[in-house]
């Protein structure tokens, strides 16, 4: 097991872990994660759920993504903090909002994707890899 990794909703009703550090981490820029992230790009950490855990309510809501896939988001049903996606379609790996993290240091994206639906001024950092849509495989 790794290092615990620790978060949970704005007002408190809802805490998680994992016992292990994220598989990954990116921002996107699809038109759903806007919605979500106020306008801007949602900056999220990938992990795997074996080592999840979480203590609280949570409420849900299925949808269809820009990519296809059918996700499960699920956030605090008090204060209504998103905190977690799943793709319906590949069990085992969680997507988790960098916001919801108690230290969202360690949620800096890899990379971006769905550039292309970034609004003029949405910020692309140059310097990390990207994918104008969903990337591939």
């Amino acid at each position: 097991m790794g290092k615990l990794v620790e978060g949970g909703c704005l007002c408190g009703a809802v805490r998680f872990s994992f016992g292990e550090e994220p598989l990954g981490r990116r921002a996107c820029w699809c038109r759903t994660c806007q919605y979500m992230a106020t306008g801007n790009a949602a900056l999220s950490a990938f992990f795997r759920t074996e080592t999840f855990a979480v203590s609280g309510p949570l409420a849900s809501h299925v949808s269809t993504a820009d990519s296809g896939a059918a996700i499960r988001r699920r956030f605090c049903p008090a204060c209504g903090t998103p905190l977690f996606a799943e793709d319906l379609g590949q069990p085992g790996v969680m997507v988790v909002r960098v916001g919801a993290l108690d230290d969202r240091e360690i949620g800096g994206p890899q990379s971006t994707i769905w550039t292309d639906s970034a609004p003029s001024w949405g910020h692309v950092d140059p310097g990390l890899p990207s994918c104008t849509a969903h990337p591939a495989g």
